[in-house]
């Protein structure tokens, strides 16, 4: 089946200098710049948690990792000056950012162990992640806090850790790469970014006056007050990390009929984690479960954003289902609503959602009995080099209760394949590993699942 590997499958320490700020290396406009509708929602608001692993480089021997990357980041910021600055709000809880050139927080560290102790356990789920990405007290709020906080840990015999967590609200996946490339840019010498930095948030504005003009399932009003639609506790939850290799690609596909079509290996992927987690909540069969899959429209004819425009750019379009047609319908259903969620994608869609978030008041995407994806496997962060050359792994640090991330990852047997993050209750976790094993092993299940309701 899809391997998984455990949060706790290695211990090791890591010792950490004092946080400090980085400011930018030159002076930056002292303005308050509004943020777009679509990077202000209340679905937003949280900071995302990225982690990539960096090889030793005899080339750059003599060269420290941690200093490199501090005066980069600095020189860097003089272009992208609001990530130093602090989010305040205005009317109606509009989000703004107070360009104050404060600085980002930057911590020091070293571990004491190898990326190759490490192995596997460098996905998702990364053990020890706290030691490798500190959560700085008082330093995670949304308002008032810094934006972005960095982590850099020399390991052992050369290597290193570079470790960001990120006020969400600000960019999205892409915008932060295009930040993260920047200080790349200045590690290796440049003046200057190969990038111009575009704010322009203005283009993803509500219309006046707003008005929305789609079905939006993503921000439908759904009561739980049974708390049985896919309920979560979270601080109960166990966290797992799934490689899907080649055998286990094509065993779902040879499950797939000819008459579907072309599928994309990301489709295929997630029809089958969706089943599988419904299937693993037991959810009355009557009851309306969702996918939402997260789109960016970077890069997609009929939108106009410039090159260089590094705000959030995506909307997350959901499917529909009962419960049980997704559990007992074959794979093929589900990968059909998948593709569904994905064709809703339009610019009208994004101006309908913009004006949804003025309207409303800036609602969180609905969460009962939701389930949400992004695929981030084209982003790019494995390539960013900051002159020891590309990381090994690259991508989202952790899973939240109902997100998971798809990224590239390859296993210490050099299979090439895609890794996904999931957040479950324990029961439900194995459940849905036992459902995962008989999906891509074509092994009946040996027992019956009943509700954990």
């Amino acid at each position: 089946m899809a391997s998984s590997v455990s949060s706790a499958a290695l211990v090791f320490s890591v010792k950490r200098c004092d946080p400090e700020f980085v400011r930018p290396a030159k002076p930056t406009p002292r303005e308050v710049k509004q943020l777009s509708d679509i990077d202000d929602q209340e679905g937003l608001r949280f900071q995302i948690p990225v982690i990539m692993f960096y090889p030793s480089n005899p080339l750059m021997k003599g060269k420290d990792p941690v200093k490199v990357i501090r005066e980069a980041l600095g020189k860097a910021l003089v272009y992208y000056y609001p990530f130093a600055g602090r989010l305040i709000e205005g009317e109606n809880r509009k989000l703004m950012v107070d360009c104050t050139g404060e600085g980002v927080l930057f911590i020091e560290a070293d571990a004491d162990t190898t990326l190759e102790n490490l192995g596997d356990a460098i996905q998702p789920m990364c053990p020890c992640f706290e030691e490798l990405l500190y959560d700085v007290p008082g330093s995670g709020e949304i308002l008032g806090s810094p934006l972005i906080l960095i982590q850099v840990t020399r390991l052992r015999y050369g290597g290193f850790v570079f470790a960001l967590r990120l006020n969400h609200t600000m960019t999205d996946a892409p915008g932060l790469i295009q930040f993260l490339n920047a200080i790349s840019d200045m590690a290796k010498g440049l003046s200057a970014s190969s990038i111009s930095p575009i704010w322009q948030r203005e283009l993803l504005n509500a219309r006046n006056p707003p008005v929305i003009t789609r079905m939006h399932y993503e921000y439908e009003e759904v009561n739980n007050t049974n708390k049985t639609l896919m309920a979560m506790d979270e601080n109960n939850l166990v966290h797992r990390s799934f490689f899907f290799g080649p055998k286990e690609i094509r065993e779902l596909r040879n499950q797939l009929p000819s008459s579907l079509g072309p599928c994309s290996t990301f489709e295929v992927l997630m029809a089958c984690i969706w089943k599988c987690r419904t299937i693993a909540f037991a959810v009355d069969p009557n009851e309306v479960v969702r996918f939402s899959c997260l789109i960016n429209m970077r890069g997609k004819s009929g939108f106009d954003l410039p090159p260089g425009y590094y705000g959030n750019a995506f909307v997350y379009p959901a499917s529909i289902t009962k419960a049980g047609m997704l559990c007992t319908y074959p794979l093929e259903y589900a990968i059909r609503l998948v593709k569904k969620a994905k064709a809703e994608m339009s610019k009208e869609y994004v101006k309908s959602v913009a004006d949804l978030m003025v309207i409303k008041g800036r609602p969180l995407f609905t969460q009962p009995g939701n389930y949400l994806v992004s695929d981030v496997t084209h982003v790019g962060f494995e390539d960013v080099d900051f002159g020891w050359g590309k990381a090994v792994y690259g991508g989202a640090a952790r899973a939240l209760s109902i997100l998971s991330f798809c990224m590239r990852f390859k296993n210490r047997k050099g299979e090439e394949g895609k890794v996904i993050p999931i957040c479950l209750p324990p029961l439900v976790m194995e459940r849905f590993e036992h459902e995962l094993k008989r999906m891509t092993n074509k092994v009946k299940p040996n027992r019956p699942i009943t509700s954990m309701l």
